[in-house]
């Protein structure tokens, strides 16, 4: 019996009527497939585990469905997989089995390292981003954040073309700094 989440039963019948039967196809041959997956939600779209390792997922969109597949060892994406508006364009099943079985099989096969490159230098501290620092008592607190951090605010202000760009980035630079706030801080929780 195949171990299956009701979001992803909701997310099937939430699909536009050309995409249910796919997706349905689709996530009867993985669990065929591979009878001990486990269905989860992942950035937000139906996706297949083992062992907690993403196997497969699928998403259906407004005038196609697109299926997936992690660790296959193959570049360029989904490619013949990835707009799929009705069921009889959905792959031959062959090549699906293959794909899932050869997902599978990667996740028990070692990864080769990659070898670490070193970290990008952060640059010079523009001076008006240092005196508005100084000025604000914030420059302590700004070098004690990490490289990548100081080196997203520097970056963000020397990107500015004009002078009144520059400045208003660096004010809002110094407010949030002395918030404890990186660049990106919006998008943390994402």
């Amino acid at each position: 019996m195949p171990t299956t989440d009701p979001r992803i039963d909701q997310h099937i019948a939430n699909a536009p009527a050309f995409a249910r039967p796919i997706l349905e196809r689709f996530r009867a041959l993985v669990h065929r497939e591979a009878p001990d997956c486990v269905e989860a939600i992942k950035w937000g779209m139906p996706h297949f585990t083992v062992g907690k390792k993403n196997v497969a997922g699928m998403a259906a969109f407004k005038a196609h469905v697109s299926i997936f597949f992690h660790n296959d060892g193959r570049a360029g994406g989904t490619g013949p997989f990835r707009k799929i508006a009705s069921i009889d364009e959905f792959p031959e099943e062959a090549i699906v089995i293959e794909r899932v079985r050869s997902a599978i099989a990667r996740l028990s096969s070692p990864r080769s390292k990659v070898p670490r490159t070193s970290p990008k230098p952060v640059p010079d501290l523009p001076e008006t981003l240092r005196s508005s620092l100084e000025a604000a008592g914030h420059l302590e607190r700004f070098s004690a954040m990490p490289p990548g951090q100081r080196r997203e605010y520097i970056e963000w202000i020397a990107e500015a073309k004009t002078d009144p760009t520059r400045d208003r980035r660096v004010a809002q630079a110094v407010i949030w700094i002395g918030e404890g706030k990186s660049r990106n801080w919006k998008y943390q929780n994402c």
